[in-house]
C-alpha cells in the first residue's frame, strides 16, 4: 500500500516543529538508501520490501513539501530529492529490467478470454467495475488466436483488467498480453509520478524506453526479425528473400498486434496516472518507434526493389498481409506522434501494388520478347508454354487482390508488327481488366509459339509442336477452375480450335503423300479402264509408299505428343484415315503383284502390321530405339 500524502501547512509553532521532525526523518530514510554512500544500499533494492517502499515513498512525498520553502531547508530537501531520484531512477529500472524478457511464445498461442476490469488504488484496494463483455473466437491462419474485452480507464486509479492477475485485453484481432506483473506496474507508477513531479520527466522516459526497447528487440529476435537496412534486403538473393518474407509476414502480424499493441497498454497503465500531458505517448514511441521502422523498412525495400516476374505472388503476399494488418497499425499507432509509421505503412502498401501493377507489365513483355530460337526437340510442349500457364494459373489463384490492383486493360502498339493483332471489343462487355490481361498474355504466348514454329524445317512437325502446346493451354485452363472462370468459354472454345486445327493441319503435311501413293491414278495402261493394270506403275507406287511409309514411321517416332490422351486420339485419327485406304488398295492390286515375282520386294507390310507401325508414333524414341524395335 502506498500511503498518502500529508498536508503541510507551513505555519509556525509547534507545527513546524512537528514539520521540521518529519523532514528530519525523510531525509534519514533517502540518506540511508543513497547507493553512493553505504554498500548495504548497493545491494539491495528497496522495491524488494513493502515495509521499506512505504518508508521510502513517504520519505519522498515528505521532502518534496520542502524544495520551494526558502532558507537552508530548501538547499537540504534539493539535495535530498536528487539522491531520492537518482534511487528512484536504479529502482524503476530495476523493475523493468527484471521483467524485460521477451515474450513467451506460449503466449502467443493462448486465445484470450474475456476479463473484467478491477482498479488498482494506490492504498491497496480495489473494486470490480463489472465492465466484462464476451465476444466469438476468432482464429486466423497464423498463430494468433484471438478475443477478448475492452478496457477503460481513469484518471483516478491505476486500472489494471484482471483475468489470473493479467491485465491483458483483446480486441478485434489485436491481443494485448501481460508484459509485466500488475503489482510491479503499480509501482512503476508511482515511482514515475514521482520523477515527473521532482521534473525528472526525461530521465523517467528515457530509462523506460531503453530497457523496453530492448525487450522488444529480444522479442524481435525471438520471431526471426533481423536488423537489415534497405541495402542488406536489396542485395540478398531471391531464394533467400522469399524465405523472409515468408517469416516477415508472421512475425509482423505478432509483433503489430501483440508486441506493439502490449507495449502501448503498459505505457498507458504505468504513465496514465502521472499527470503529465502525453508522457505515455512519449514513452510508448520512444520504445516502439526504432523497431516499428525497423520492421517496415523489410517490406519497403522488397516494396522499391528491382522487378521481376518471380517476385510478384510473394510481392502480394506482403500486400495482403500488410493490408490486412493496416486497420491495427492505424488502431495501435493512433497517436500524433506516430503519424510517421501509418503513413509508411500506407505508403508501402501503395508502391507494393505499383510494383505488382509494374511486374505484371514486364511479364506480359518478357512472355512477347522471349528470344529463344533453338526448336524443342520432337515438337513437344515449349518450356516458356509451361512456365507461362503455372504463372497465370498462380495469378488466378490472387484474383481477390489482383481484381482491386489491376484497374486497366492491357494496350498494343498497333503500328508494331512484333506484337499480334487480337480484338477485345467482344470480350470487353463481361470480362474485367485482369481477366483481359490473361487473356493477352495467352495471345502473346501463342503468336510467340507461332514464330518458333518456324524455325523446324518439316512442316508437319510444325504444325505438331502447336497442337502440343496449344492442346497444354487448353488443358492448364480447364485445371483451373479459377482461371476457367476469368478466362471464360468463348475464348476457351476458340484455343480448342486452334489445337484441333492444327492437328488437322499436321495431318495433312504428314500423310498426304503416303496417302497420295494409294490413289488409282496412273496404275492403268493407256486404254479403256478395263484394259489392265501397269505392274511395273503398280511395283513403282508399292516402292514409293513403302519408302514414304517407312520414313515417316522412322522419323515421327521419335517426335513426342506427351498428352496420352491427345496422342492416342492423333494415332486413332491417322488410322481412321490410313488403314481402310491401304486395306482397300491391297484388296485391289494385291494378285497383280503376288502373281509376278517376288511379291515380298513390293507388299512389305500387312494392314495389321501398317497398323501398330502408327501406333509406335509419337513416343519420343530415339534413332537407335525405333531400330530397335523394327528389328525384334
Amino acid at each position: 500500500m502506498e500511503p498518502h500524502e500529508q498536508t503541510h501547512s507551513g505555519d509556525g509553532g509547534g507545527g513546524g516543529d512537528c514539520s521540521v521532525s518529519g523532514f528530519d526523518s525523510a531525509e534519514k530514510v533517502i540518506i540511508r538508501w543513497d547507493a553512493t554512500a553505504s554498500e548495504e544500499a548497493r545491494e539491495k533494492m528497496i522495491f524488494n520490501d513493502p515495509q521499506e517502499v512505504k518508508l521510502y515513498l513517504n520519505a519522498v512525498d515528505e521532502i518534496q513539501k520542502f524544495v520551494s520553502s526558502g532558507g537552508e531547508i530548501e538547499n537540504r530537501a534539493n539535495s535530498a530529492i536528487q539522491i531520492a531520484m537518482a534511487r528512484l531512477e536504479d529502482e524503476f529500472r530495476n523493475i523493468l529490467v527484471s521483467h524485460s524478457s521477451p515474450i513467451n511464445s506460449d503466449s502467443l498461442m493462448l486465445s484470450s478470454s474475456s476479463s473484467s476490469q478491477l482498479e488498482v488504488d494506490e492504498d491497496g484496494s480495489s473494486s470490480n467495475n463489472g465492465n466484462e463483455e464476451d465476444e466469438t473466437e476468432e482464429e486466423e491462419t497464423d498463430l494468433l488466436k484471438r478475443s477478448g474485452s475492452s478496457a477503460s480507464t481513469g484518471s483516478a486509479a491505476v486500472r489494471l483488467p484482471t483475468g489470473r492477475g493479467s491485465y491483458s485485453r483483446s480486441t478485434s484481432s489485436i491481443r494485448e498480453i501481460e508484459l509485466i506483473p500488475i503489482e510491479s506496474v503499480v509501482h512503476l507508477s508511482w515511482i514515475a509520478r514521482r520523477m515527473v513531479s521532482a521534473g525528472y520527466l526525461r530521465e523517467c522516459i528515457q530509462v523506460y524506453g531503453s530497457v523496453r526497447k530492448s525487450a522488444v528487440d529480444s522479442s524481435f529476435r525471438r520471431l526471426g526479425i533481423e536488423k537489415l537496412s534497405i541495402g542488406d534486403v536489396q542485395r540478398l538473393n531471391w531464394e533467400a528473400l522469399e524465405q523472409k518474407i515468408r517469416r516477415w509476414i508472421r512475425a509482423a502480424k505478432i509483433c503489430v498486434r501483440v508486441v506493439f499493441a502490449s507495449e502501448k497498454l503498459l505505457c498507458e497503465h504505468v504513465f496514465e496516472s502521472v499527470g503529465a500531458v502525453n508522457i505515455h505517448e512519449a514513452c510508448f514511441m520512444e520504445t516502439v518507434k526504432g523497431p516499428a521502422i525497423q520492421l517496415f523498412n523489410f517490406a519497403e525495400a522488397i516494396s522499391i526493389s528491382r522487378r521481376s516476374p518471380e517476385k510478384l505472388f510473394k510481392i502480394l503476399d506482403l500486400h495482403d498481409a500488410l493490408i490486412e494488418l493496416l486497420p491495427d497499425i492505424e488502431s495501435v499507432f493512433d497517436l500524433k506522434s506516430s503519424d510517421s509509421i501509418r503513413v509508411q505503412a500506407a505508403e508501402i502498401l501503395s508502391r507494393l501494388a505499383e510494383a505488382a501493377r509494374g511486374i505484371l507489365s514486364e511479364f506480359e513483355n518478357a512472355v512477347l520478347r522471349e528470344p529463344s530460337r533453338v526448336p524443342v526437340p520432337g515438337g513437344t510442349i515449349h518450356p516458356l508454354t509451361r512456365y507461362v500457364m503455372n504463372y497465370i494459373s498462380l495469378i488466378s489463384e490472387y484474383r481477390p487482390t489482383l481484381i482491386d490492383l489491376i484497374m486497366s486493360k492491357p494496350s498494343r502498339n498497333s503500328t508494331d508488327s512484333n506484337t499480334p493483332d487480337f480484338d477485345f471489343s467482344e470480350l470487353e462487355n463481361n470480362k474485367g481488366p485482369l481477366a483481359l490481361h490473361l487473356i493477352w498474355i495467352i495471345v502473346i504466348l501463342q503468336f510467340n509459339l507461332e514464330g518458333k514454329s518456324k524455325y523446324y524445317k518439316n512442316a508437319a512437325l510444325s504444325h505438331l509442336f502447336i497442337m502440343n502446346n496449344a492442346h497444354y493451354i487448353v488443358q492448364k485452363i480447364k485445371g483451373s477452375p479459377e482461371l476457367r472462370e476469368m478466362i471464360g468459354d468463348l475464348y476457351l472454345r476458340k484455343l480448342t480450335g486452334k489445337f484441333r486445327q492444327a492437328a488437322t493441319y499436321y495431318q495433312r503435311a504428314a500423310w498426304v503423300k503416303v496417302l497420295y501413293c494409294l490413289r488409282d491414278e496412273g496404275l492403268h495402261t493407256k486404254g479403256s479402264f478395263s484394259s489392265g493394270v501397269s505392274r511395273s506403275a503398280l511395283r513403282e507406287r508399292f516402292k514409293s509408299f513403302n519408302a514414304l511409309f517407312e520414313e515417316v514411321h522412322r522419323v515421327q517416332s521419335q517426335w513426342l505428343v506427351p498428352d496420352s490422351q491427345l496422342r492416342e486420339e492423333l494415332k486413332i485419327s491417322i488410322l481412321e484415315k490410313l488403314s481402310p485406304a491401304y486395306r482397300s488398295f491391297l484388296g485391289r492390286f494385291r494378285s497383280h503383284i503376288e502373281s509376278g515375282k517376288h511379291p515380298e520386294n513390293y507388299i512389305k507390310i500387312s494392314v495389321e502390321e501398317l497398323e501398330t507401325e502408327v501406333l509406335d508414333l509419337f513416343e519420343g524414341c530415339s534413332a537407335t530405339q525405333h531400330l530397335r524395335r523394327r528389328s525384334e
